[in-house]
């Protein structure tokens, strides 16, 4: 079996959420044939999408393609509405999460994640726990909420819940700063979305976030943790020798906390996902494909499959026994 942990999903439609949520300015789906659709916000075209991002028999086909048993399907992060009322954004999630199980039909081959309102943790416990009673396996998150980060203390008892829950969190980038020159060559994606998650996983370690929670939680960092492994050096030498500065609220030196990252394998290119492995060890990279978007792995998992310095067992880790581990459905 061979699984992808990092996919997106787009409904096909919704509600009108300014009635259904309250305020303006949501997300809707202009339909521009039956193969084609644009998200707008507002009268602004965010993106476009097609059959792969809402019909499973399109997503079976493709997965089929590639060799793809297993694939955890997600939210799209324009989606998260962090920065609304905690009232409006439960009701988004609400409906975008029973949108997920109504598109996805219990087909066994999806793993569905959910998503939450993570700027009230109390709401988003209630959600978490509603959408695993309806189905969900895990939640996606994104990598801060406004100017908080994932050492938030909201935040972390929320993930607090996911580790008492066994419910598997993937961060994902979003809301990425803007500006004259980022707004080029989609910048805010190649360099703004690596510099979120670096920033976010910095968070977790320095602002003490690991150290109060469980070992038990599962929480995988999308895009190959952005540019963290690449610094960590600097990152352990700034620990040490600016301790006054950077140890935060960090008990142990960063590199302590390697065995509580995982991270998926959308780097695209076998040094860097040599990289991964070097640095975090086998058993804490997953494939991930980013799915169905166009800055995404195709074929998916072909940079494990292609990486000549992984042994076959190694490729088996990465392809299928990390994952399964990850999602709670394997002891190895």
């Amino acid at each position: 079996m061979t699984v992808d942990v990092h996919t997106h999903l787009v409904p096909r439609g919704w509600p009108d959420l300014s009635v259904a949520c309250g305020g303006d300015g949501w997300p809707w789906l202009r339909i521009d044939s039956e193969r084609a659709a644009m998200i707008m916000i507002g009268e602004t075209e965010f993106r476009p999408v097609g059959p792969q991002a809402w019909d499973p028999a399109v997503r079976r086909a493709d997965m089929d393609a590639d060799g793809i048993d297993l694939q955890v399907v997600s939210p799209t992060p324009v989606f998260f509405g962090y920065e609304r009322p905690a009232a409006q954004a439960v009701k988004l999630a609400e409906i975008f999460n029973d949108l997920t199980l109504e598109t996805l039909a219990g087909d066994e081959r999806f793993v569905p994640f959910c998503q939450v309102p993570l700027q009230d943790p109390d709401l988003a416990c209630a959600e978490l726990d509603r959408c695993r009673a309806a189905g969900h396996v895990g939640v996606e998150i994104g990598n801060h909420v406004g100017d908080k980060d994932l050492d938030d203390a909201g935040i972390v008892a929320f993930l607090n819940h996911c580790a008492e829950t066994g419910t598997p969190v993937l961060v994902h980038p979003w809301d990425m700063p803007g500006g004259p020159r980022l707004d080029r060559w989609m910048a805010r994606w190649l360099t703004g979305m690596p510099a979120e998650t670096h920033l976010s996983l910095l968070a977790m370690i320095l602002g003490g976030a690991f150290d109060r929670l469980p070992p038990a939680l599962r929480i995988c960092f999308a895009h190959g943790g952005g540019s963290f492994a690449f610094w960590l050096g600097r990152l352990e030498n700034a620990w040490h020798r600016r301790g006054d500065v950077v140890r935060g609220c960090s008990e142990h030196p960063p590199s302590t906390y390697l065995d509580r990252i995982l991270v998926d394998t959308v780097v695209f290119e076998s040094a860097p996902l040599r990289l991964l492995v070097d640095t975090l060890g086998e058993d804490r990279v997953l494939v991930g494909s980013d799915y169905p978007y166009p800055l995404g792995e195709r074929p998916v998992g072909e940079v494990v499959r292609k990486a000549g310095f992984l042994t076959a067992e190694q490729q088996h880790k990465l392809l299928t026994v990390n994952a399964l581990r990850y999602l709670g459905r394997s002891d190895e």
